[in-house]
């Protein structure tokens, strides 16, 4: 394939650490420094995301200020279901 056929391409990338579901009036009295409590724990890997499809599982990474995903696996390897 050509590289140079895709350069123009934009994808929207998004990291999915976990899900929580809680009704909308206890969404709307959250303020600063809330805690919304997710259904992955601190060993889980994050789901990658490509325009909103799994392509991707990670771990998070902090480099200096820096938050970043390292890729552990991808989508069509895994039957984990997100």
């Amino acid at each position: 394939m050509d590289d140079k056929a895709i350069e123009g391409v934009d994808v929207e990338i998004s990291v999915v650490l976990g899900k929580a579901v809680m009704p909308i009036h206890q969404l709307l009295k959250m303020g600063r420094g809330a805690v919304i409590e997710l259904d992955a724990g601190a060993d889980d890997d994050a789901v990658v995301l490509a325009n909103n499809k799994p392509i991707a599982y990670g771990e998070i990474i902090i480099v200096d200020d820096n938050i970043g995903i390292s890729i552990t696996d991808n989508v069509k390897n895994n039957t984990q279901e997100f």
